[in-house]
């Protein structure tokens, strides 16, 4: 398993956590939310799903990967 810290901004609550969790579930990724550092570790097969995939997951629910 590869894994890859994101910066994304604008989650500010439990709603945006699951939002980006369940989002990252729904494409084969395990996704665990820093509120207060403002990131998402993400746990994924590098043999399906690239770091592309994972933002555009991500910016799909409305947030932004810096």
């Amino acid at each position: 398993m590869a894994q890859a810290t994101l910066k994304v901004e604008g989650m500010s609550c439990n709603h945006c956590v699951k939002s980006v969790e369940g989002a990252l579930q729904n494409i084969g990724a395990k996704g665990t939310v820093d509120l207060a550092a403002k990131t998402v570790t993400v746990e994924y097969d590098a043999s399906k799903l690239d770091e592309a995939a994972l933002k555009n997951a991500i910016e799909d629910q409305g947030y932004d990967v810096v």
